[in-house]
């Protein structure tokens, strides 16, 4: 039995057809992707392109000297891998370097914290092995979005206003491109980075002639071994610019380290969920978080509860701390450590920790115990509600009412007619995160702040180690057949909003929009992995749609319930294909995301 609201709220109709679908986080990029795959592009072009219009059209949530991770399921292979886009990092980024600063934390902007940008790369891996179309064909919009201008989201507009004393007195690189005239730009104004439209141009340049396969591996090492290395590299060694520590420093990512690393192919990490084969990247992302908690839910009964209602929303959030509990113990880069992840996701270990969940609110973070493995977790506790982007940049990446300033992430997924699926989570580089590089018109990421500075913990910092990034795509088989993907942006809360959306999916009947379009929630219990990493024990942040009787009854249960504004949870966007059909659906939340198909 399924639980079936009689008067379903939506904001606007699920899409659906029969040629393909493209839902993102910008109505722009949205486009960008149905053109691709209306001049016969596959998904994975087609893929391409949005991301590198994101990069330009939302500049305060992701750019081109961040990360990825990427799903796809290509129908020739006939299966679901992942490509890893996550930089590792740089040869000089030793917890011994970090301390003789005098930092017990990686800082949260700035260039100490970048690694090597992953994000160029894996794109050119996916455009190469899965795609068609040739390189100037996917970049073309994003030059053409660059050099021209789009008109700047109000998110984007109200975050250079947060940053701007720190841009004017100690990034001027980045005062020169987003205080054009000395002033923050209007929402609406026509906004162009002729800088970045000109690197992309130059790329094009370079990387030109012979097949596109030749082309394209041109092009990426034209990107870690050319000008736009020799740039990172130059920059890094030559400034000492303002991070959250308060004081200058200088970068240790060098060209080097970008001529080491190269984006590769993965196997993902599956939990089989009833008819369901969910699919994540593996432990060196929070991904296997979504999956435990489907390993701890499997074990209540969810079919025909208001995914509005009080024993909905415990459950999911107590199997969610406890999952989260798990990540902050052993989660950490497999090349590096060891993270029993078997045993993690296994029937028999969960069914242990499952018996933790009660009735009550937990107010403790209880890591399993898996004998040989983990780490200790410091808790540090957090005075007052997590902020948003301050006045240095820093803050976790999640999303807030209209107007709020906050970091954040994109996100985007796609289907073709053929049937191939891509979800994609790209991140960093965001214009608060790190000063402009000059001649690039764009800036470093700063995914090192998720390294511990204390030895021995599987997620502490070392040279060539992959941070435990937030970054969390999904895509998921039904009756063994390639079904959906989704995701979302918003750090630490990816992998709850996820999870909600997929259990009112499955669990409740609702099509893709209605589980977008439901109250959400989230909890804060463990800590965030961004700077300056702090928890708040119990506290679940809910919509104010959730229900009066609902948020009554969970806090007699023992949550800490604060409501945010109606609209204020997640910015997720999903796509489905069903036989022939192909469905789409997109976040109103924010005002920005919008899913097209025909």
């Amino acid at each position: 039995m399924s639980f079936i609201n009689p008067n379903p709220f939506t904001t606007r109709p699920e899409i659906e057809g029969t040629f393909g679908v493209v839902a993102s986080t910008h109505w722009i990029a949205t486009a960008v992707g149905m053109s691709i795959l209306e001049r016969g592009g596959n998904a994975f072009d087609a893929g391409v392109a949005t991301a590198f219009t994101l990069q330009v059209v939302e500049p305060h949530l992701n750019g081109p000297g961040g990360d990825v991770p990427i799903l796809v399921h290509d129908v020739r292979r006939g299966r679901t891998e992942v490509i890893c886009g996550q930089g590792p990092a740089p040869a000089g980024a030793t917890i011994a370097h970090y301390r003789g600063l005098g930092l017990d934390m990686v800082p949260g902007t700035g260039l100490l914290a970048a690694c090597v940008p992953g994000m160029f790369d894996a794109w050119m891996l996916l455009l190469r092995d899965y795609g068609t179309l040739r390189l100037a064909d996917v970049l073309a919009p994003a030059i053409h979005y660059a050099g021209q201008g789009h008109p700047l989201v109000e998110r984007a507009s109200a975050t250079i206003a947060t940053v701007a004393p720190l841009f004017r007195e100690h990034w001027p690189t980045s005062a020169a491109l987003y205080l054009p005239h000395g002033e923050v730009p209007k929402p609406g104004t026509l906004f162009a980075n002729p800088a970045l439209a000109e690197t992309y141009a130059r790329v094009l340049r370079e990387a030109a002639g012979g097949d596109r396969e030749a082309e394209i591996e041109r092009a990426r090492r034209v990107w870690s071994q050319g000008f736009v290395a020799e740039a990172i590299d130059r920059f890094c060694r030559t400034q000492e610019l303002m991070d959250t520590s308060g004081r200058p420093h200088r970068g240790v990512l060098t060209g080097d380290d970008m001529a080491r690393w190269q984006a590769r192919v993965e196997a993902p990490l599956a939990y089989d969920y009833g008819r369901y084969t969910v699919c994540k990247a593996g432990v060196w992302s929070q991904g296997p978080v979504m999956l435990q908690q489907l390993a701890l839910l499997a074990g209540f009964a969810l079919d025909g509860l208001d995914p509005a209602g009080p024993d909905f929303i415990h459950w999911q959030v107590e199997c969610a701390k406890l999952a989260y509990a798990d990540r902050e113990s052993f989660y950490g880069d497999p090349d590096w450590v060891d993270v029993p992840i078997e045993t993690l996701l296994s029937d028999a270990y969960n069914a242990e920790r499952r018996r933790l969940v009660t009735d009550k609110a937990s107010l403790e973070l209880r890591p399993g115990s898996v004998a040989g493995f983990g780490g200790v977790v410091t808790l540090r506790r957090a005075e007052g509600p997590r902020a948003s982007v301050g006045a240095l940049g820093a803050g976790e990446p999640t999303v807030g009412r209209l107007g709020e300033v906050v970091g954040d992430t994109v996100h985007f997924d796609v289907i073709d007619q053929a049937g191939n699926m891509i979800a994609a989570t790209p991140s960093g580089s965001w214009l608060q995160s790190s000063p402009v590089i000059p001649g690039l018109g764009f800036c470093l990421g700063t995914r090192a702040q998720m390294f511990w500075l204390e030895e021995g913990h599987p997620a502490s910092l070392a040279p060539g180690k992959r941070p435990r990034t937030t970054l969390s795509p999904t895509l998921a088989l039904r009756d063994g057949t390639p079904y959906l993907a989704w995701g979302t942006p918003g750090g630490d809360q990816q992998d709850q909003w996820t999870t909600q959306f997929f259990l009112r999916h499955v669990h409740a009947g609702m099509n893709l929009q209605e589980s977008i379009d439901a109250p959400a929630w989230h909890s804060e219990h463990f800590p965030i992995s961004f700077w300056p990493r702090t928890a708040r024990p119990g506290v679940l942040v809910v919509e104010g749609r959730v229900p009066a009787a609902t948020v009554q009854e969970l806090e007699r249960r023992g949550h800490i319930v604060e409501r945010g504004p109606d609209w204020s949870e997640g910015r997720l966007t999903a796509a489905a294909r069903d036989g022939r059909r192909r469905r789409a659906a997109a976040n109103p939340r924010g005002m920005q995301a919008y899913a097209a198909g025909r």
